[in-house]
């Protein structure tokens, strides 16, 4: 699921797939922006959008129960 898909769904949802609020992933979003203005661009552009990367990562830290356990 992309972001712009995700977005559109009630708090209680959003919260169950990836573990934060919607406002919370918006503030985690804006620090992402921030570090990612400042970082210098090398290499091949990345596929994903910033918004996509970040709920993919906290999808993944969500299902990953090793690190709960």
């Amino acid at each position: 699921m992309t972001y712009e898909q995700v977005k559109s769904l009630k708090s209680e949802d959003f919260k169950r797939l990836c573990g934060v609020r919607p406002d919370t992933f918006n503030e985690m979003l804006e620090v992402v922006r921030s570090l990612h203005r400042t970082k210098q661009k090398t290499g091949r552009p990345g596929k994903l959008s910033l918004e996509d990367q970040l709920l993919m990562t906290l999808e993944y830290w969500r299902e990953y129960r090793t690190y709960f356990h």
